[in-house]
């Protein structure tokens, strides 16, 4: 072959090669590759080890979610930059106070103050009460480390059965409020869900607390508990878990109410989200909202695995839509969804 016949050659496959990289031939316009329609998709659950109770705070261009001790952290906390992909957890708070036990650190939940001031409030077991009571750490990071330095507990109602489940909500007028549940079911009295005014700093209560639900209705059993406030185009909403946590039948429902102090009515379609042949016993939510959609956040156990630490309670992480003023939750949904 000539010098001049390998010099057209290798022109011709220079130019084909061209009409590829640009576009040019049957293929042009044809819809992402599979792999590139895989990427933006996740499946439940997101988190696949045992993180119970999870809440999520916003901040900056970063998602940070706590949940019930595991893995001997008192206060495991991950980070995500899209809510589905998760980072190893750590401590948010490595030191509990000392009028606090280790084992039973429970449903923390964090709210942002300002800039460079986070406050964490958590259950925990109070050596002298023997019950569960709530406490309240303040840190500079979200992700802490968070530090107590109170000699007491905020709230413990001994007499009640012990406090425990604690949501803080920053109102549309800048107050701030603190939820939380009784612990009745274990002493055999009733679980009242309980809201009271916070100081603005958040470190005390002010004024006195008020009852705004108990359980009442068959599917709830013998207890509500993990409370959250939500306000949703003007309207206040009061979601919570309820049954035995380790049960197929705990799951999550709603009421309405007037303000943080009620009253507040439930919903008659309660539960709004249930057992199916997904997920088992989902519930203990919290709610973010993403470039205007809202996302429900709770644990569920794999189906016929209830009450085990094998793989535990996973977090599932589901769309929620509003209709007519009614949150309808698209889950426990396993099958492929659009990331948020």
């Amino acid at each position: 072959m000539s010098a001049g016949q390998t010099r057209r050659r290798g022109a011709v496959a220079v130019l084909a090669v061209a009409l590829l990289v640009a576009g040019c031939g049957d293929d042009a316009g044809d819809p992402p590759s599979s792999t590139q329609s895989e990427a933006n998709m996740f499946s439940n659950p997101v988190i696949r080890a045992d993180a119970p109770d999870p809440q999520i705070l916003p901040v900056g261009d970063a998602w940070w979610l706590f949940h019930t001790n595991s893995g001997g952290r008192n206060v495991p906390v991950r980070r995500s930059a899209d809510l589905v992909d998760w980072s190893e957890p750590v401590d948010a708070l490595p030191e509990l106070p000392a009028w606090a036990d280790p084992g039973r650190t429970w449903a923390p939940e964090v709210i942002a103050l300002g800039p460079q001031r986070y406050l964490l409030y958590y259950t925990v077991a109070g050596r002298e009460s023997g019950r569960q009571c709530v406490g309240r750490a303040v840190a500079s990071r979200p992700e802490g480390p968070y530090r107590d330095d109170s000699d007491r507990p905020l709230i413990c109602q001994a007499e009640l059965g012990g406090a425990i489940d604690a949501s803080p909500f920053r109102d549309f007028d800048g107050s701030l409020w603190l939820l939380w549940k009784n612990d009745g079911n274990a002493i055999g009295v009733d679980t009242w869900i309980w809201s009271q005014r916070l100081s603005a700093d958040g470190l005390r209560l002010e004024g006195e607390p008020t009852k705004l639900l108990r359980q009442t209705e068959p599917w709830e059993g013998t207890l509500i508990e993990g409370p959250f406030l939500h306000r949703q185009d003007g309207r206040l909403y009061l979601f919570y878990a309820a049954n035995a946590y380790d049960r197929a039948e705990y799951a999550e429902g709603y009421a309405v109410c007037e303000s943080p102090t009620g009253p507040c009515v439930k919903a008659p379609e309660n539960p709004i989200l249930k057992a199916n042949e997904v997920a088992t016993g989902p519930g203990h939510a919290s709610m973010v909202v993403k470039d205007g959609k809202t996302w429900l956040v709770y644990h569920a156990w794999p189906p016929g695995r209830e009450g085990s630490t094998d793989p535990g309670r996973q977090v599932w992480l589901d769309e929620v839509v509003w209709t007519d003023g009614r949150p309808v939750v698209r889950g426990p949904n396993a099958e492929p969804q659009p990331r948020p």
